[in-house]
């Protein structure tokens, strides 16, 4: 398959292009705002491109490759979606418009989204499954439904196979040292037992999150790349809850596996440490399991791998 990847340099994108590489897939990464300068991650590419994914005339002349697939993945982080409307959503939601109209002309027949579970919002009960109501409670949420409502038009008014992927919170190592990823809960626990001696919680360990390793979140794209459904929605989740404060107590415990050194982990804000106070929900990725899935990565698994990559 002929895979255009966008954001191919970013934190998940460099991970997901490597790994269809590896799995046989003809990739092509949009790099912006430079193609990384690393000889072994470029080898695996068809062919880079730098481009800004906002420029539709450079899209045209790329989508004249004609690719079977895209898998879109740039998009403002958390912070970043709380500026300018118009600048925010010329990032966030144009280009997925653009994509679309643009490559559907040029024999595309797949289109994969990477959405977020947080257009679910805030306070999450139950089972939540991917008909779960929507409450978008913040621009980075909001943009994402908006593209994810682009993406069913076409879906239901081309020939492209619409497929949108709701990813929860992905962790693990970067591929280049610059990628954006160290804000991550799990990345920066574990960079700061490392490098402090410590770990420091910026609230009081109660909430309560989904992690999934990069590694798995690849194996999902391949998997829907090969078999997710047009103008179907998928998780791409764990399944798995913890407390901030278990994800915390769970690296102190990997770090004095591997070292043999006590660290302490405290809340920065003075508040005593706290265990949930709210039901656990659960991140349902049943329908992702029927197409194959299955994540190879457990939380230690994966701050074991962290840990010592932090230590190199």
């Amino acid at each position: 398959m002929k895979v255009l990847v966008t954001g191919a340099n970013g934190y998940v994108g460099a991970q997901i292009c490597r790994y269809l590489s590896q799995q046989g897939f003809r990739v092509s990464g949009l790099c912006y705002p430079q193609i990384p300068d690393n000889k072994d991650w470029q080898s695996g590419f068809e062919e880079l491109f730098m481009c800004d994914v906002r420029d539709t005339e450079e899209l045209k002349k790329i989508a004249e490759r004609q690719f079977e697939a895209i898998v879109h993945l740039v998009s403002l982080d958390h912070h970043q979606s709380n500026g300018e409307p118009a600048f925010v959503s010329s990032v966030n939601v144009t280009p997925t418009w653009n994509l679309l109209d643009i490559f559907s002309k040029n024999g595309l027949k797949k289109f994969l989204y990477f959405s977020t579970i947080h257009v679910y919002g805030k306070n999450l009960n139950g089972v939540i499954t991917e008909d779960y109501p929507i409450n978008c409670a913040n621009p980075y949420a909001l943009t994402h439904y908006l593209s994810e409502n682009i993406c069913r038009y076409y879906g239901q008014n081309s020939d492209v196979s619409c497929v949108v992927a709701r990813l929860s919170n992905s962790y693990g190592p970067p591929v280049f040292p610059d990628n954006n990823c160290w804000w991550l809960v799990v990345n920066d626990l574990c960079r700061s037992a490392v490098k402090d001696k410590k770990i420091v919680l910026q609230s009081d360990g109660s909430p309560l999150r989904d992690f999934i390793h990069g590694r798995d979140v690849c194996q999902a794209v391949k998997i829907l790349l090969e078999k997710g459904e047009n103008n179907m929605t998928y998780h791409i989740s764990s399944g798995n809850i913890y407390s901030i404060l278990e994800l915390a107590e769970k690296v102190q415990a990997v770090y004095f596996q591997r070292t043999k050194e006590e660290i302490s982990i405290t809340c920065h804000c003075g508040l005593d440490l706290q265990s949930p106070q709210k039901a656990r929900y659960k991140i349902d990725n049943s329908a992702l399991k029927t197409l194959g899935f299955e994540p190879e990565y457990t939380l230690e698994k994966g701050i074991k791998m962290l840990i010592k990559n932090v230590l190199q």
